[in-house]
């Protein structure tokens, strides 16, 4: 088979699944549309940038859109940035400054202004037969770089703090979100690895080695995208955003330490409000056991035992030494425990035992278990 009639059938596939793709999630019913939205976007550009391997071309005087789609590129790890925002915090919304991230696209068509989008036809025609080796071309590239490591490099930092606000102040032991977009991110450094080498064959490999790299990279970008949006619509927890609001302990500990003084004591020289502060707040633990709620924040235990929630947080976080997310999950395993010792109890299962303490998930039951034991919950069962 020709490479190129084959890499145009491979092309058109990868558009009209894209396409297909952007179709269902702008019109599936979900309560996280501006996420979805964000995605069906960078989809549907990503499928524009697979229309240029398509055996076809422009009319002459529309030859202007072949170099205008290639630049579509520079608006999708943007689109990327925003739906990491969206799915990350909940009341996260686009805002007019948000436009501040179209600059790249824009800059690389003005860019192109002079020897191109101001020429006339036959001139424009001339400039695309060797677009591979004009300057604007390694501009392009280098941009392109630039922007892609920028946004990598945002995302990351983006997650670390999503991370640590979440361990400080929700209990659900899933951190599917977090998981699910830090394999995103590392699935595109892989991707733009791969695309960046295939590029570089265009200038230090045969024309044939070049078409069958970007054969590879369109059925590998094709799988990524499916993988993508049916790890979504199969895993809908992943969107449990937090509140963009809330902020790190350490962050507003300082603004205390102006207030009270007492509030960076170390551990070991708490004073006997903080004690009883803490002794309190372990038996509301056992006796009121709101740790059962899997879905309990650091602001509803805190409307419980009615103090507020920063003054909570500074407590646990800071005081204790503890995230929130293990102090609550501390209270789950003992109970857990207390359950497979239980001898009345040996007819439940283990699956019924971590719906009964307040996990949700198997496996995060499990890895916390044996955190907490160095034993999984049928070996302690056993073993007791």
């Amino acid at each position: 088979m020709d490479k190129l009639v084959f890499l145009d059938g491979v092309a058109r596939i990868a558009v009209f699944i894209s396409l297909l793709l952007a179709l269902f999630l702008l019109t599936v019913k979900t309560e996280n549309k501006l996420a979805n939205r964000l995605f069906a976007c960078f989809i549907t550009f990503s499928a524009i940038d697979f229309s240029g391997l398509l055996e076809f071309s422009f009319p002459d005087e529309y030859v202007y859109l072949t170099i205008l789609r290639s630049t579509f590129c520079l608006l999708e790890m943007p689109l990327i940035y925003l739906y990491v925002l969206a799915v990350c915090y909940s009341d996260f919304r686009l805002k007019w400054k948000h436009l501040v991230y179209t600059l790249p696209f824009i800059v690389m068509n003005l860019v192109l202004m002079p020897r191109f989008y101001l020429k006339s036809g036959f001139e424009k025609l001339q400039f695309l037969a060797n677009f591979s080796n004009t300057p604007e071309v390694y501009f392009f590239q280098i941009l392109i770089e630039c922007q892609y490591w920028f946004y990598i490099v945002s995302i990351f930092l983006i997650l670390r703090k999503y991370k640590k606000i979440y361990l400080e102040n929700y209990t659900n032991p899933s951190t599917s979100t977090y998981k699910w977009l830090f394999q995103m991110n590392c699935v595109f450094i892989v991707m733009h690895s791969i695309t960046a080498s295939k590029n570089l064959l265009r200038y230090t490999a045969s024309r044939d080695t070049f078409l069958w790299g970007n054969v590879l990279m369109v059925i590998m970008a094709l799988s990524v995208i499916c993988w993508f949006v049916m790890k979504a619509l199969n895993h809908p927890e992943l969107f449990r955003g937090i509140n963009s609001g809330l902020t790190l302990t350490k962050d507003f500990l300082p603004k205390e330490n102006k207030e009270n003084n007492d509030i960076v004591e170390t551990v070991n020289d708490q004073d006997e409000a903080v004690l009883t502060q803490i002794s309190e707040l372990k038996n509301y633990m056992i006796q009121k056991e709101p740790y059962l709620d899997p879905s309990l924040t650091i602001q509803e235990l805190a409307n419980q035992i009615e103090i507020p929630v920063r003054d909570l947080s500074v407590l646990i976080n800071h005081k204790m030494d503890q995230h929130f997310f293990d102090f609550v999950n501390e209270y789950r395993i003992q109970k857990a425990m207390h359950i497979l010792k239980d001898q009345s109890k040996s007819d439940l299962t283990v699956l019924e035992i971590l719906y009964e303490v307040g996990f949700n998930s198997k496996s995060s039951f499990n890895a916390s278990f044996k955190k907490y034991t160095n034993l999984t919950p049928t070996a302690y069962r056993n073993a007791s």
